[in-house]
C-alpha cells in the first residue's frame, strides 16, 4: 500500500514522501518540481543533490540543486535556464501526486510531473507534462534529466553487432558535443553496450546522446541498480541530431536523461513524457560488457517483460502524446 506524508529535508520545510515501503521518493514542494530522493526505504539516496545549494528558495538566479528535474529541448540560454525556485502545486492522488510549475514568465510553459507509485515492489512511473499557456505555438520536447550521485557507472544498450555482410545501413545516431573526448578513460565503447563512468577526481565534462530504440538506461552504484525506461517511437524526429537518451558527466555528479520527440505546441496544448523507474540492489557489476550482460541485462530484461513494455517502438500504448 502507497502512503503519502509530509517531510522536512536538507533545509526546505515542504516535501512529499511517497512510498510503498520497500522504495520511496521525496518530492519538494518549496520549489521544482523536483524529485529529491530516489532509494529503498531508509538507504542510499541514487539522486545527488547539491550540498551547497539545500534550502535555497526564491530568487531569480538558476540553481542546478540535483535530483530529477524536467527541462524542454533543445538546450539554450536563457530559455533552458529558467529558475525553479518557487513553490510548487501539490494535487494528492490515490498512489502518489501531482507537481505542478507556475508558468515560466521567459518560456510561457507550465511544468509538471506526476509521480505514480506501485502498491508493492521496486516499480514507479513519472509522467511528465509540458503544457503552452502563451499565445503561440512552441516547438520543443520533454526532456527529463535524473542527477545521479558521484562514483557509478551509466549504461546504454548497444544495437546488436553485425557484419558488413547482413546489413549494409547504419542502426543508430550518436551524438558528440564540443567537449567530448571519445579517448576519455571513463568511456567503454563496447560491442553490447557503451558505458560512462563518473569520476569525482575528473573535471572535464563528457556527453553523448544516442537513438536508443532499446529505451533502457541504468545507472549502477555500490550495488544498487536504478534502471529507467521510456518507449522509442520509431520514425520521429528527436532533438540532438536524433537523441532519445543522453549522458552527461563531470565531477560533480552523472546526468542519466531522456528526451521525447520534437513537437509543435499550440497554445493550450500539453505534450506527456513518459518514464517508468525501477530500482534493484544487491547487485554485483564491473565495469566490463561481460560482466554486465551477466548481471544487469537479465535484471533489465525481467522487469520490462514483467510490464509488457515494447522496446521497438510503436506498440507501446504509454507515448508520448499531445492532448488539449
Amino acid at each position: 500500500m502507497v502512503t503519502i506524508e509530509r517531510v522536512a529535508l536538507w533545509g526546505w520545510k515542504n516535501n512529499i514522501r511517497i512510498t510503498n515501503g520497500t522504495v520511496e521518493v521525496v518530492v519538494t514542494t518549496d520549489i521544482g518540481p523536483r524529485i529529491l530522493v530516489l532509494r529503498f526505504v531508509n538507504e542510499k539516496n541514487l539522486f545527488r543533490v547539491l550540498e551547497e545549494e539545500c534550502g535555497i528558495c526564491g530568487g531569480n538566479e538558476w540553481h542546478l540543486f540535483g535530483g530529477h528535474r524536467l527541462w524542454h529541448a533543445p538546450e539554450a540560454r536563457p530559455r533552458s535556464y529558467s529558475p525553479d525556485n518557487d513553490p510548487v502545486a501539490f494535487t494528492p492522488k490515490e498512489r502518489g501526486g501531482i507537481f505542478t510549475q507556475r508558468v515560466e514568465a521567459l518560456t510561457g510553459i507550465e511544468k509538471e510531473i506526476e509521480v505514480v507509485m506501485d502498491d508493492e515492489g521496486n516499480h514507479l512511473t513519472v509522467i511528465h507534462r509540458l503544457t503552452n499557456r502563451g499565445v503561440w505555438p512552441v516547438e520543443l520536447a520533454p526532456w527529463a534529466l535524473s542527477v545521479m550521485e558521484r562514483g557509478g557507472i551509466a549504461i546504454i544498450p548497444q544495437e546488436p553487432y553485425q557484419s558488413w555482410s547482413e546489413n549494409l545501413l547504419p542502426v543508430r545516431s550518436l551524438a558528440l558535443w564540443g567537449y567530448t573526448d571519445m579517448s576519455d578513460p571513463r568511456w567503454l565503447w563496447g560491442k553490447r553496450y557503451v558505458t560512462l563512468r563518473q569520476d569525482p577526481e575528473k573535471t572535464s565534462p563528457q556527453k553523448a546522446g544516442f537513438g536508443n530504440r532499446f529505451g533502457w538506461g541504468a545507472y549502477f552504484l555500490e550495488g544498487y541498480l536504478f534502471v529507467k525506461y521510456t518507449p522509442y517511437l520509431r520514425g520521429a524526429l528527436y532533438p540532438d541530431m536524433g537523441s532519445s537518451f543522453e549522458i552527461y558527466t563531470d565531477h560533480r555528479f552523472l546526468e542519466l536523461e531522456t528526451l521525447g520527440p520534437l513537437v509543435r505546441l499550440e497554445p493550450g496544448e500539453t505534450v506527456e513524457h513518459q518514464e517508468d523507474w525501477f530500482l534493484f540492489r544487491g547487485v554485483t557489476c564491473e565495469d566490463t560488457e561481460e560482466s554486465i550482460a551477466e548481471n544487469i541485462q537479465p535484471l533489465v530484461e525481467e522487469a520490462l517483460k514483467e510490464g509488457s513494455f515494447m522496446c521497438d517502438g510503436g506498440q507501446y500504448e504509454r507515448h508520448q502524446r499531445i492532448r488539449v
